[in-house]
């Protein structure tokens, strides 16, 4: 059973979303606004959707939360939708099983859930499919992942991204060591660290909206502070990479997952890969998150054997374009089975820089998890004496090694 898991709740234009995330310790503190900072964030970008202009998520606490503080409890909070007022009498819970429901959708989208749902589910419409399978759930996600980056934060470690391509145009230039990336990123409408390419990526952007197409992207995440250790070689399911992929690509629309070098490892010699390790020769400190070791360069993105190195994490995520076209596809009528064009409701004509937002709440609730699994604590005084207890002594057996070797 994972030391931290979560659940969702909700469709996109119905009354609301639910999330629910168990197995934070005691005594975190947490404000709504810290939530509500980040769900403001993954609605940022250009290139985004009217939708965009009709919410403005917050969150309501439901349970586990008193006075600034998390109880050890089951954490519940409530993300109304605004839109719900336009939508009350078509998703209405209550009904007549068979009468003819009102916006029907029976011209699936290729790229989408929706034909493959209908079959799955024996459906109608595939708006009982649709409803659910909309990247509007992410912001339940987004809000669990919050609470996991408040308890990372407690620790020391920061978790940001930034977009690297968007339509087939790249970002150049170096990522900043150390926390703030966000502060930068956050800063441009495409979430980019290129002023010249972030020019390219919104005139691309205002083409493909004219031509009413649709663009991908990838993001890369970064993690400071992580320490050594976390995750597992022992079992499949304990790999953090492992792990971090498989969330990730729960993402709608993610099709590609590297860490580190990535896909270009399997290009390269392994004397071009690997990175050497050295023992460290500043004054670290009894808890070093290192353990007294480093990585010349990090090719590894932080992970060796399923493993954190106590180097930063690097992840990239790629997304494929959106499914919803205003110059749609060919598709059949379910009704009729003819041919038709897809459905086209209002929509992005990019999500990528959101992505990026979405994908640091869920490598947020792995590594949560996977600290939580390390450490143990039912509080926050006994994660934290049980994380500096592992790195002293992780760390304090290699300093005695080194001061024998001085003295003989």
């Amino acid at each position: 059973m994972p030391s931290l898991r979560f659940l969702t709740a909700g469709e996109s234009h119905g009354r609301g979303l639910v999330a629910i995330i168990e197995g934070i310790p005691a005594g975190l503190p947490i404000a709504a606004e810290q939530v509500d900072h980040d769900l403001g964030r993954r609605m940022q970008g250009y290139g985004r959707g009217a939708r965009m202009k009709i919410e403005q998520d917050r969150i309501e606490w439901l349970s586990g939360v008193r006075a600034g503080e998390t109880l050890g409890s089951p954490i519940a909070m409530l993300i109304r939708n605004r839109d719900w007022a336009n939508w009350e009498e078509i998703m209405a819970a209550e009904g007549t099983p068979g009468e003819e429901r009102r916006r029907r959708v029976v011209r699936p989208r290729p790229g989408h859930a929706d034909l493959v749902g209908v079959l799955k589910y024996d459906r109608h419409d595939a708006r009982d499919i649709l409803e659910r399978a909309s990247a509007r759930e992410t912001a339940a996600r987004v809000a669990c992942g919050a609470v996991a980056r408040r308890l990372l934060a407690e620790l020391g470690v920061d978790v940001g991204s930034h977009l690297v391509s968007l339509g087939g145009i790249r970002a150049m230039g170096d990522v900043p060591v150390g926390a703030g990336l966000n502060a930068l990123s956050d800063a441009s409408p495409v979430r980019t660290l290129d002023p010249a390419a972030e020019a390219e990526m919104i005139a691309r952007i205002d083409q493909a909206k004219r031509d009413g197409d649709t663009l991908g992207g990838e993001i890369e995440v970064v993690v400071q502070g992580l320490p050594v250790g976390l995750g597992s070689h022992v079992h499949w399911d304990r790999k953090l990479d492992g792990r971090l992929a498989g969330m990730l690509m729960s993402i709608p629309a993610v099709k590609g997952v590297e860490i580190g070098m990535g896909f270009e490892a399997a290009r390269r010699p392994g004397s071009e890969v690997h990175d050497p390790i050295v023992a460290a020769t500043d004054d670290a400190p009894p808890n070093d998150p290192r353990a007294g070791f480093r990585r010349v360069g990090n090719n590894a993105g932080g992970l060796e054997g399923g493993m954190t190195t106590g180097e930063p994490l690097v992840v990239r995520v790629a997304m494929k374009p959106i499914a919803t076209l205003m110059s749609p596809l060919k598709t059949v009528n379910l009704d009729t089975g003819a041919e038709a064009n897809a459905q086209s409701e209002r929509s992005d004509v990019t999500a990528v820089p959101a992505m990026g937002v979405i994908a640091e709440a869920l490598v947020a609730l792995v590594l949560a998890d996977a600290l939580l699994e390390k450490t143990g604590g039912d509080s926050m005084t006994e994660v934290r004496r049980n994380l500096d207890a592992f790195l002293t002594q992780a760390g304090g057996r290699w300093q005695a090694i080194a001061e024998r070797e001085a003295d003989a």
